[in-house]
C-alpha cells in the first residue's frame, strides 16, 4: 500500500490566494462558506480539514518491544500510529482489531482493540465519559497490578452503551486520538510481550479502556462491551 503525505497539499491549501481543488480546476461550490468568518474560525476549519486527510497508520512501526509482563495493567505511552483492521501495509496486521501503536521511552508496543465481535452480534457497544485517571499519575511504560472496573470505578452499566458497526467504531476511536499525544490503555497481556489485548469489559477489576488526555485536567475514557455482556 502506497501512503502519500498530505503535508504539501495542506501548505498549498492554506495559502490565502490559492483555491484548492482535487481536479485542479475550479474551487468547490462551497468555497465561500467561510466568507466573513473570523481568523480563529478559519484556522479551526483548516485544522479539521488537515486531520481528515492524515493517514494515522502511516508512521507504523516494523519492530516492537518485548517487556510487557503477563497481567492486567495500564500502558502509558505516546501515540505512534493507529492501524485499522486488516491494514496489510503495517507489521502484524489484525483482521478484527484496531491496533493503537504506542511508544514508551522510544520503544513501540501494540494495544489491540476489539472493534468486531467474531461470534453472535458483530457490533461492539461503546460509551465514553470523563473521569480522573485511575491507578495513579501518567508515566510512560507498563504498569501491571492496577484495577479498573466499569461498575466499581464509574458506576456504569451495560444499558449506557450504544452498539456500533465496525467501520463507525474504528472512525470514532481514531478521530479521538491524535498522533504524538499521550494516551493510556487499560488492557491484559497474556503471552505476547509486545502486545496488550482485551480493551473492553472483561472481568471484575480488569476492564479494558482507552484514555485520551490521561495527564490532562479532564481525562476522557472510551469504553467497550460485547452484546452478550450485561452488568
Amino acid at each position: 500500500m502506497l501512503r502519500l503525505s498530505c503535508a504539501v497539499s495542506l501548505v498549498v491549501c492554506m495559502l490565502p490566494t490559492i483555491a484548492c481543488s482535487s481536479s485542479g480546476g475550479e474551487a468547490p461550490s462551497d468555497a465561500g462558506a467561510l466568507d466573513g468568518a473570523t481568523d480563529a474560525q478559519r484556522s479551526d476549519a483548516a485544522i479539521v480539514d488537515a486531520n481528515a486527510d492524515v493517514d494515522k497508520a502511516a508512521p507504523c512501526a516494523t519492530t516492537f518491544g518485548d517487556s510487557l509482563t503477563n497481567a492486567f495493567g495500564r500502558f502509558d505511552g505516546v501515540v505512534l500510529a493507529i492501524v485499522p483492521p486488516d491494514d496489510q501495509a503495517c507489521t502484524l496486521p489484525n483482521s478484527t482489531h484496531l491496533v493503537i501503536q504506542l511508544t514508551a521511552n522510544g520503544v513501540a508496543y501494540r494495544m489491540v482493540v476489539d472493534v468486531l465481535s467474531s461470534s453472535g452480534n458483530p457490533e461492539v457497544s461503546f460509551d465514553e465519559l470523563d473521569a480522573p485517571l485511575a491507578a495513579g499519575p501518567w508515566a510512560q511504560g507498563w504498569h501491571p497490578g492496577v484495577t479498573l472496573d466499569y461498575v466499581g470505578t464509574f458506576s456504569l452499566h451495560s444499558t449506557a452503551f450504544t452498539a456500533m458497526m465496525e467501520n463507525d467504531l474504528v472512525a470514532k476511536i481514531s478521530s479521538e486520538i491524535e498522533l504524538g499525544a499521550h494516551l493510556s490503555v487499560f488492557a491484559t497481556v497474556d503471552g505476547e510481550p509486545n502486545s496488550a489485548h482485551l480493551v473492553h469489559r472483561n472481568a471484575t477489576n480488569a476492564d479494558g479502556a482507552i484514555v485520551v488526555g490521561p495527564d490532562s485536567a479532564k481525562p476522557h475514557y472510551m469504553l467497550m462491551r460485547f452484546s452478550d455482556q450485561t452488568f
